[in-house]
């Protein structure tokens, strides 16, 4: 059976993709904060569920962590980081742009630094990150979140190329969903708010596929394109 590892799982896209990798033959182990839902999910799977806490945050101690349960679930094939934040943050405190940052970008590059060491000396595997439809371009309510996702992406582009040339079997893959019904989904104005359950059925769809990027849902490439298309004039306004 595969293995795969969810970094970020206590709730939302994460959790859903838990239990449909489960249902799928996969033996799963989930990371996250909130280890009480962690154990809350392992009851409603079927299958064998691993779990751990970690916190994204706090860099060392989790590169520690992913390396520790790695081995004890005796490798990965799939390791899927959804862990993330952002808070909207319009008074520009530093407190939120600062915990944004360290887990966004400092814990997000360094977990994806331990997983492709461990693709790399195993020789194959699959890398997914979970950016986000704001890493096209920057945003005045949440100024580190957009500027964050769009460094898990770039990160995940320049892995893609690495990989690419060492020629090793190993596929990294940029998620990049528009609005999804967690508790993440703030502010005002929020349209084509999918649920976690579809959001994460397309993205098993997209694992399954191999393939390098997706948006999620499928109809966010609309937006994604005209978001890539606006005149910065235009787009401030918006």
């Amino acid at each position: 059976m595969k293995k795969a590892i969810i970094i970020g799982a206590s709730s939302g896209i994460g959790r859903e993709l838990a239990k449909i990798l489960s249902q799928n033959q996969y033996i799963v182990g989930v990371m996250a904060r909130r280890i009480q839902l962690l154990d809350e999910l392992r009851n409603e799977v079927e299958g064998t569920l691993f779990v751990q806490k970690i916190d994204v945050a706090d860099v060392e101690s989790a590169i520690d962590t992913l390396e520790i349960f790695i081995k004890e679930m005796g490798g990965a094939d799939l390791i899927v980081i959804s862990a993330g934040t952002g808070e909207i943050n319009n008074n520009l405190s530093w407190h939120r742009e600062c915990e944004t940052i360290k887990t966004n970008v400092s814990g997000f590059a360094a977990l994806v630094n331990v997983a492709m060491r461990h693709f790399m000396e195993k020789g194959s595997g699959h890398l997914v990150g979970i950016s986000s439809i704001a890493a096209l371009r920057g945003g005045r309510e949440s100024p580190a979140y957009n500027a964050s996702k769009a460094f898990d992406s770039n990160y995940l582009e320049g892995l893609q190329q690495k990989v690419r040339k060492s020629g090793l079997p190993i596929t990294i893959t940029d998620i990049k969903p528009g609005f999804v019904n967690t508790a993440m989904a703030k502010g005002d104005g929020i349209f084509w708010a999918a649920e976690p359950e579809k959001a994460a059925r397309q993205i098993f769809r997209t694992i399954k596929r191999r393939k390098r990027h997706a948006y999620i849902t499928r109809r966010w490439v609309l937006i994604a394109w005209l978001i890539k298309l606006l005149p910065g004039f235009i787009y401030e306004r918006l």
